[in-house]
């Protein structure tokens, strides 16, 4: 399949390209054919007219009147589909956009079993599009999509085909639809953030190199880590069983030796190992880059299953489930779920699920299906689907069905989207294809398409553009000079929650792109988008429409509101923030010399004034009833409680009083020894006063106090008193250290 015709760098009208002599004859001898109503010869020129197959330039309308004959012939469900697709966009301009034909179409293509179609209806039934949202419906077609999904992941070799997802948002590539640190994905709690041991920004060739670095210095996590990645694959990288095996081989071997003892003590290793030791089974189990063979899986994953590996738990219970290499044996294999279940493994938590649900135990089979779930799992979707779609063990919710059969149906792209081929054109800098790929995807519901769909058609990626002013700048194909499909691409994509949609389409209303003005429609696409606290854009555009009165009403005071929220949400916004708040001030200055109308920027009063201690006395004592402002006359009418309400005190009420009289008893306690070391103090002091020579009557004086004193002495006291009349001992007495550590009286 090849790319359409390119369009010249300042023609905005595709050029007529003359077909070469081999694909001449092909199409005279087809169009031949379809003059005798072959519907093969018909498909044919249909698809080559509208994907420009052979290097055949594309031909919108002409591949509508194609589709529209062969619909009419003999209601093939893929012309159908097709029908119903251009009706939906209105592509190249073939048809105008209608909405209630396009569902017709892809309803009877639905009901001949188009997958693709099916989505769509049901898409369209979910969301309203075209239709009045219908639960029902929706979950109707949403089922039959899931089954064909379902039926797909469970064939193939033992524990399923391995899914792959290749859908991704194009925008993302580069920091979001606004850049890097201004868009939801690349801002705030989402920011890439560099680390000592990490690079937020490397490419997965500097990883797989990092890692290649690691394992030849003997790090087992970095061998074993390598080896998870060519096994799994990526979007960017295919799977590479040869070198995975390989790479869990030296993991393996740094813990057993072949005939299977354990070389070394080391922990950690052995953990390592045993995972390493779960995939070769896997790979042995399912013949993944080598011949399949149930007795060398078996030897692995008991050897990882000494380690308390739950792959090799899972794998384990999963051969005495199917009775591979094994005997079947049910209540072994619910062992090892279990065991791998605990681990919070999902594949055996949904296989456990599974065993309970054979069972009848509708509750613990819908637990484990919940856990299972949280891990992205399609068959504890499905299963969760079936549940809420037939109301087991619970009351029917369809609401939740449709979301869980979505969830199954999007999970397996291979069955109904061909989002590789989208990728590649994008890559290979085909646009048009790309964006007719992605389109279809977008049209059956999925979000990352409909955001590509809408990345692609956006034509107001800045503010400040340069192209039109640069002559020979490539223009975009006309295919992509679409406002208004932008717009509805946008909204769908916003409708799913992706909040970067969600301000662009505020933009759209905002500049009056696609469609009519209408800054209150923008004003409620920031206020949803900044509701989740996500979006420093939202926050910052609420400012500006608030500070320029668009759409809503001008207030200086609240606009630097929503600037802070901005900085606050996201701080990489500090340079833009601070600049727009210097220029709100500046105007709220002016705006309050000279007496102006909008609420300019004021001081934000403070709830809770500190205030002193003799000032918070006098608040106090002013306030004569504190504790009854907010009592209602109807709560003071009520009838008092019945005498028995006092028998029935908490425990706890009385173990809190108990606590707080004892609390209380120490710290007068406390007090009076303080106040007793003080008066001791104050007496020490009086005497070496006393001490000092003084003038002959003062020494009269002194005698006869001393006198007074000697007789005091004799004076008999009570049992334990000490001379001052005090029973603590004073400090610098030898008792005085034992009486503080408690001692005395013991």
């Amino acid at each position: 399949m090849n790319g359409p015709s390119q369009e010249d760098y300042l023609n905005t009208q595709p050029e007529d390209r003359k077909l070469d002599k081999p694909l001449w004859k092909a199409v005279r001898l087809l169009e031949g054919a379809a003059k005798d109503g072959s519907p093969d010869a018909i498909f044919l020129l249909a698809e080559m007219n509208f994907f420009g197959n052979y290097t055949h330039p594309r031909n919108y309308s002409e591949a509508f009147r194609k589709y529209q004959e062969l619909s009419t012939l003999n209601g093939n469900n893929s012309a159908q589909h097709m029908i119903g697709f251009m009706y939906a966009t209105g592509i190249g301009g073939a048809v105008e956009r209608n909405q209630a034909k396009s569902l017709m179409y892809h309803t009877f293509a639905a009901l001949g079993g188009n997958t693709r179609s099916q989505m769509t209806a049901a898409f369209r039934h979910h969301t309203g599009v075209g239709t009045p949202r219908n639960c029902n419906e929706a979950a109707f077609w949403y089922k039959k999509v899931a089954d064909k999904a379902i039926e797909f992941s469970r064939s193939g070799p033992p524990g399923g085909m391995a899914l792959q997802r290749d859908a991704f948002r194009l925008a993302d590539e580069n920091g979001g639809v606004y850049g890097e640190g201004a868009s939801v994905v690349s801002s705030g709690v989402n920011a890439n953030k560099a680390g000592p041991n990490s690079d937020s920004h490397a490419a997965l060739d500097d990883v797989l190199e990092y890692l290649d670095l690691l394992s030849r210095k003997g790090d087992p996590k970095a061998t074993f880590s390598l080896g998870r990645l060519h096994y799994e694959g990526s979007r960017t990288m295919k799977r590479n069983f040869k070198l995975a095996r390989g790479y869990f081989m030296i993991v393996a071997r740094k813990y057993w030796a072949k005939d299977g003892s354990i070389v070394t003590e080391d922990n950690g290793i052995g953990k390592i190992a045993s995972k390493a030791a779960g995939y070769m089974g896997k790979m042995f189990l399912r013949g993944e880059g080598m011949e399949q063979s149930f007795e060398k899986a078996l030897t692995w994953f008991k050897r990882g299953i000494a380690n308390g590996d739950p792959l090799c738990q899972y794998e384990m219970g999963l051969m005495y489930l199917q009775g591979l290499g094994v005997k079947k044996d049910a209540v072994k294999a619910a062992d090892y779920f279990k065991e791998a279940a605990d681990q919070d493994f999902a594949s055996a938590q949904v296989n456990l699920g599974q065993l309970f649900l054979d069972q009848g135990d509708i509750q613990t089979a819908t637990r484990f299906f919940e856990l299972a779930a949280r891990h992205g799992d399609i068959e504890a979707f499905y299963h969760l689907a079936e549940i809420n779609n037939n109301g087991v063990g619970r009351d029917r919710s369809c609401g939740v069905a449709t979301a869980y059969y979505k969830l199954v149906a999007e999970k397996v792209e291979t069955i109904h989207s061909a989002f590789d081929e989208a990728n590649r054109a994008y890559e290979e800098g085909d646009l048009e294809t790309a964006l007719v790929a992605y389109m279809m995807a977008a049209e059956q519901g999925y979000e990352y398409s409909q955001a590509n769909v809408a990345y692609l058609l956006d034509e107001y990626k800045a503010i400040l553009s340069i192209d039109g002013l640069i002559p020979w700048k490539i223009r975009h194909p006309t295919l992509l000079r679409n406002t208004v499909l932008a717009l509805i691409y946008w909204t769908r994509s916003a409708k799913q929650s992706n909040i970067d949609s969600m301000v662009k389409m505020g933009d759209y209303y905002l500049g009056g792109h696609g469609v009519d003005a209408d800054m209150e429609r923008a004003a409620t696409c920031y206020q949803t988008a900044a509701d989740s606290q996500q979006s420093a854009q939202a926050f910052w555009n609420l400012g500006w429409i608030h500070e320029n009165g668009l759409g809503v009403e001008q207030d200086f005071h609240l606009a630097k509101r929503f600037y802070d929220q901005a900085l606050e949400t996201n701080q990489e916004s500090y340079l833009p923030v601070k600049l727009s708040l210097t220029k709100l001030r500046l105007r709220s200055f002016w705006n309050t010399i000279t007496n102006g109308k909008v609420n300019s920027i004021r001081t934000e009063p403070d709830n809770n004034p500190n205030f002193s201690f003799s000032e918070w006395i006098s608040n106090f004592l002013e306030d004569q009833h504190p504790y009854y402002h907010t009592t209602d006359e109807d709560d003071l009418s009520d009838p008092l409680p019945a005498d028995d309400f006092y028998d029935d005190i908490d425990e706890s009420i009385v173990e809190s009083l108990i606590i707080v009289a004892l609390a209380g008893a120490l710290a007068f306690l406390v007090y009076y020894r303080n106040q007793r070391q003080t008066n001791h103090r104050r007496d020490i002091e009086r005497q070496e006063q006393q001490r000092q020579p003084q003038p002959p009557p003062t020494q009269v004086a002194a005698g006869d106090q001393q006198q007074r004193q000697q007789e005091q002495q004799r004076q008999p006291g009570l049992d334990g008193q000490q001379a001052d009349g005090g029973f603590f001992p004073p400090p610098g007495d030898p008792g005085y250290a034992q009486w503080v550590a408690g001692g005395v009286g013991h």
